[in-house]
Formats: structure tokens, C-alpha cells, sequence
């Protein structure tokens, strides 16, 4: 058991914690959220007794292990494998020892502690670890010179998961996985045998690895049951309640202050008045916990241009001359959001890049509109970001004519502040870096904005707020993220990155989950016919009811989003004016993107049904 008892932290004379206090149980998966800059990772840090606490305790018991993800794995020359292996140090001490040991006792005992922490299949299971993180058999082979520094990051994952300590502390995991190494994570936090703390603003993960939520605000730590969801819900209804309380004692207060007013300069009153103003001394202030503004993005729209604006036609791409995606036929038109969803290293920013032109086709053709403008994020950016510069400068450089207050405006449309606007990009946070970088992207107003893990350093209200801002957004969204609230929220179309191909995946995000996690599961499910079919029903639970309804309200979101889609463009195709002589190749296009469209439709529609009928089952 983890208890935090009475804590209090300042940095720099700031109070972090004041009597902060959290209990968490053996075996707890809890997810710590709350505002960036609030001090989740400083909590980290005061549980491992990294940092001296100015006042209260944190206690663990006797000989418990702690263990995170080292800040950076060095670049030698041991394999990936035996670089998880070692993390093990009692198995790596037992077998050294087993080598050397000449009392048959000790020996004695040696192995059977050997056999105790399954020592002999320990290599099975790193691995095991290090394929779900997305490394190969051969890559877990080489040395780890051989990664850059975000795989390397994933070795180290992979290190502390093998070690598996008594308690498990991970800050933003997910940063460095893609959509598939954080699926996989959130399967295998679920089962750890351990406590899990994690910090995250990965609403997916929060809402199916862990089973409470630390909240972390006003300098307290409040622990509730329950994911993400469930967690908002609670906060959202104790708010309301908070809110009322405020209420009803400021009225109470008003009313006795206006009496205090009216006749403390009266002899006759003077003692009621007194009374009251004790009464008013004696009321509770309420104090409302301290909301996040929602940090708004604020995309510029782009004229609309005639679909497609890019058609590519039998194209191969790839480096040195080594096609990595081959046979490529899309479409993408203004109005789409496509989610490229694969493993890593299957290509999703080779297209991407191919995408944004960064890019040459080996082969084929590739078709865009001569007015088409393409803003392009991905994560290096915020590295090619001039750290000796102001977000200011970094404006003056690119858009030199426009008056300094357009700048500032610019800047506050993304949620960077006055202070902000003059901070060297060195000072700034992961969350502001990526704030600015978003805005550089879309500077010129781009008709298809390609996002590759945009989420990455924002926190839960920034995500919300791009979500918003993209939903608005009049352009082409192409999304590579891990995140699958945004994608979720955002993507009307997935493409499919596998096999050196780029084909359309006609299923949900959940349906990719589940086939990523389970392939075969549910053909078992399926074979085993009503007696599979009840035992869903047995064993649903609230988690599983909410996933439900989560998925009809998403289907039902898609269907309502392609019905306006569909009468947005029936529309336009009831315009005469679209088939006069010299515009009749343009009503074809339109009608072939109508035809499109009732596609979607049909099919978003049955997913509805299908969706709708998976919870009348479980409910029933």
C-alpha cells in the first residue's frame, strides 16, 4: 500500500502540495491527471524519494521495489534482448552465482529461487514484451546504438514492464509509442500484477488500463474510482454541487452585509448589526476548484478548391532507390478526415511525407490542385523549432509585413499567452513548443493538414480543444496519432498502412483494437454460438456496457456527419448551373463524390445497427 500522508512541496517559493493526502491499495491501477505544470511528475518524484518533502510522509512497505523508465537508454552495444534481460538484476545475480556456488545448500537454494521467478523463460517473456513495443525478432538482436533515442525510450519500457517492480510509476508512456505499441501497453497494464501509477493524458488508456483516478488540483490529491470517464461524470456532478453551496452562502452573505449596511449607524440596531457581521465572519467560503479554460486552436479556413485535390494513380515511394509503399490509388477531396492507422515501420509517414511533398514518387502519378496549400506537423518539428528565438521572432521571420499586434493575435488563437509570445522557445514547455509548431503549420491557410502524433505534450483540455478546432476546420485532415479519442472524434475514413499497400479499412477503431489485441477471440466467440453469446451477457460489466454505448454514440456522430455531408451535396448537384456546357466534367466529379458519400452512409449506418444490437444483447 502507497500512502501519501499530509505532503507539502514548493518549488521556488510556488506551493505544489499543502496537506496533500492519497491512499492507494496493492495492486491499484490508478491514472494521476490534472492540469500541466501542477507537479504529476514532482509526485513521482517525492514517492522515490528523489526530492525532500517540506512536510507529511509517503510510505511504502518494507523492501518494495519501485521502478520507471530511465530517462534515456545509452547507445551501446549490448542487444535489445539482453538490455531487458539485465533490468532483472536478482536473476542476473542468481545465474552469476549459480556459476560460482560450491555448498550444495546454497546451491539448493539458488535454483529453486531460479525456478520461483521463472527464471528459465525469462527470455521468452522479454521478448514477448519487446515484439508488443513493436521491435522484430531480428532488431531485438541488435545492439541499441543501432535506435534512435525514441526506441531506445521503448527499450526502456520494456526494461522496467520485465522488471516487474511492486510499484510501476510511468510518466506519458504512450508519447513514444504508436497507435499499436500503445494498444498493446494498455493490454498489458490491465494484467500487471503490480500497482500502476501512471501519469497520461491518453483518455483511452485512461479509460481501460486503470481502475481510479488521482486527481491532482488545488495543491490536492483526490482519488476517484473509476476510468476517465467516469471520473469526469463524478468530478462534473461534486462541481455542480460546489457551485450551488458558492451560491446559496454569497446570497446569504449579501443579505446580511445589506443589513450591516443599512443600520450599523443606528443605536437602535447596532447590536443586530454586530451580530450579523459575526454571522458573516462565520460563513464558509466556498472555493471553486480551478478550471482550465479550454485552450482554443484556431485554424484559418481555406477557399474550396474542386475535389480531388490530390489523385494519385499507380505510385510507388520509398528511399534509395527501395520502394516502401507500392501500387498507391487514392483519392482525397477537401471535405475528408482519414486516419492512417498500421504498425510502425509499415509506412504511415512514408505517405505522409509523400503527402505533404517532402517526398519524390519512384513511379506512377500523382495529380493535385495547382492551388492546393499543405501544412504538415510532425513531432521532430518541435526539434527544427529556433530555441535562441520568441514565438514572436519565429513570426516576424515568416510573415515580416504583418503589424506585431497580428502576430500577438496569431499567437493568443493558439493559446499562447502575452508572457509566452516573448519566452525563448528553450523555456518553453513540450505542450507550448507543439502549440507554435501547430500554428507555423497553418500559417498559410493549408486545404489538407497532415497531423503525425499532434497529441503528444498537450494536456486533456488542449486535446479537447483541437479536436474542436479540427472538427471546424474546413480542410483535409490526414491523422497518424496513438490516440484514439482524437481519432475517434476526428477520422471519417481509415486507411489501412500494411504489406508495402494502402488500402481503406472498412471496419470501426474498436474493431481494430480488438483484432489487434485478440485476433482469434472473437472466430471463438462466434463458433461457440448462444452459449458464447450468454456468457457475454454474464460476464459484462460497467466497463464493458459503457464501451458499448460509446461506440453506438460514435456510429450514430458518423452517421450524422455523412447525412449532412449527403445534403450539402445533393445541394450543390441541384444547381443548375453545374451542368451548363463547359461544367459538365465537374458535375461528373461531384456526382462520383455523392456516390461516395451514400457509400459511407450505408455502411456507417449499418455499423449503427450493429453496434446498437451488441448492446441491446449485453443489456438485455
Amino acid at each position: 500500500m502507497l500512502i501519501i500522508d499530509n505532503i507539502s512541496y514548493s518549488v521556488e517559493g510556488r506551493p505544489l502540495f499543502e496537506q496533500a493526502t492519497a491512499t492507494i491499495p496493492d495492486g491499484h491501477k490508478v491514472g494521476i491527471v490534472g492540469r500541466n505544470g501542477t507537479g504529476k511528475t514532482t509526485l513521482f518524484n517525492l514517492i522515490r524519494g528523489e526530492l525532500v518533502l517540506e512536510g507529511g510522509d509517503v510510505r511504502l512497505p518494507a523492501k518494495a521495489r519501485i521502478g520507471g523508465v530511465a530517462q534515456e537508454v545509452p547507445g551501446s552495444e549490448v542487444s535489445l534482448l539482453d538490455t531487458v534481460l539485465a533490468a532483472d538484476t536478482e536473476r542476473a545475480e542468481l545465474l552469476a552465482e549459480s556459476e560460482t556456488a560450491t555448498d550444495g545448500v546454497r546451491i539448493g537454494e539458488v535454483q529453486a529461487r531460479l525456478a520461483d521467478i521463472e527464471a528459465w523463460s525469462a527470455e521468452a517473456r522479454a521478448a514477448s514484451i519487446l515484439r508488443g513495443l513493436g521491435f522484430t525478432h531480428k532488431e531485438q538482436l541488435m545492439p541499441c546504438s543501432a535506435f534512435s533515442g525514441g526506441w531506445r525510450m521503448r527499450v526502456a519500457l520494456a526494461a522496467v514492464l520485465f522488471a516487474a517492480p511492486d510499484l510501476l510509476l510511468l510518466d506519458e508512456p504512450t508519447n513514444y509509442l504508436d497507435l499499436e505499441g500503445a494498444l498493446w501497453l494498455e493490454s498489458y497494464l490491465m494484467r500487471y500484477p503490480h500497482t500502476v501509477i501512471v501519469i497520461s493524458h491518453d483518455r483511452g488508456l485512461l479509460n481501460r488500463a486503470v481502475n481510479h483516478i488521482l486527481h491532482l488540483e488545488d495543491r490536492k490529491l483526490t482519488l476517484y474510482a473509476g476510468g476517465y470517464d467516469q471520473f469526469a461524470r463524478t468530478r462534473a456532478a461534486r462541481l455542480a454541487v460546489v457551485e450551488a453551496q458558492g451560491r446559496k452562502t454569497e446570497a446569504r452573505r449579501a443579505h446580511l452585509q445589506s443589513f450591516v449596511d443599512r443600520f450599523r449607524a443606528k443605536a437602535s440596531k447596532a447590536k443586530q448589526a454586530q451580530s450579523r457581521i459575526k454571522m458573516i465572519e462565520k460563513l464558509e467560503t466556498i472555493s471553486t476548484p480551478q478550471e482550465a479554460a479550454l485552450r482554443a486552436f484556431t485554424f484559418p479556413e481555406p477557399e474550396e478548391l474542386s475535389p480531388p485535390i490530390v489523385n494519385i494513380e499507380s505510385a510507388s515511394v520509398g528511399y534509395n532507390d527501395t520502394p516502401v509503399l507500392s501500387k498507391l490509388s487514392l483519392r482525397i477531396d477537401q471535405d475528408d478526415r482519414i486516419a492512417l492507422l498500421g504498425r510502425n515501420g509499415e509506412g504511415k509517414s512514408t505517405l505522409s511525407k509523400l503527402l505533404a511533398g517532402k517526398l519524390e514518387a519512384m513511379s506512377g502519378r500523382i495529380t493535385k490542385s495547382s492551388k492546393l496549400r499543405v501544412g504538415y506537423f510532425a513531432q521532430h518539428q518541435l526539434d527544427e523549432l529556433r530555441a535562441d528565438e520568441t514565438p514572436l521572432d519565429h513570426l516576424r521571420r515568416m510573415r515580416g509585413t504583418e503589424t506585431p499586434a497580428r502576430h500577438r493575435a496569431r499567437l493568443a488563437g493558439f493559446g499562447l499567452t502575452a508572457a509566452q509570445a516573448d519566452t525563448e522557445v528553450a523555456r518553453l514547455s513540450g505542450g507550448q513548443k507543439a502549440r507554435l509548431s501547430l500554428l507555423l503549420a497553418t500559417l498559410d491557410a493549408p486545404h489538407m493538414l497532415i497531423l503525425d502524433e499532434p497529441t503528444n505534450h498537450l494536456d486533456m483540455e488542449s486535446r479537447e480543444a483541437l479536436v474542436e478546432a479540427l472538427t471546424a476546420y474546413s480542410g483535409a485532415v490526414i491523422l497518424v496519432s496513438h490516440d484514439m479519442h482524437l481519432l475517434g472524434l476526428v477520422a471519417d475514413r481509415l486507411w489501412l498502412v500494411k504489406d508495402g499497400r494502402v488500402a481503406p479499412y472498412d471496419d470501426d477503431l474498436e474493431s481494430y483494437r480488438k483484432m489487434l489485441l485478440s485476433a482469434d477471440s472473437s472466430d471463438g466467440k462466434r463458433g461457440n454460438g448462444k452459449k458464447a453469446e450468454s456468457k457475454r451477457k454474464d460476464d459484462a460489466t460497467p466497463q464493458d456496457v459503457s464501451s458499448l454505448r460509446s461506440d453506438v454514440k460514435r456510429c450514430e456522430e458518423r452517421v450524422t456527419k455523412l447525412s449532412a455531408m449527403r445534403d450539402k451535396l445533393a445541394k450543390k448537384l441541384a444547381d443548375p448551373g453545374l451542368y451548363e456546357p463547359d461544367k459538365l466534367g465537374e458535375a461528373e466529379v461531384w456526382q462520383k463524390k455523392y456516390a461516395e458519400v451514400m457509400e459511407a452512409l450505408d455502411r456507417a449506418e449499418a455499423m449503427w445497427m450493429k453496434s446498437l444490437e451488441k448492446l441491446e444483447e449485453t443489456v438485455s
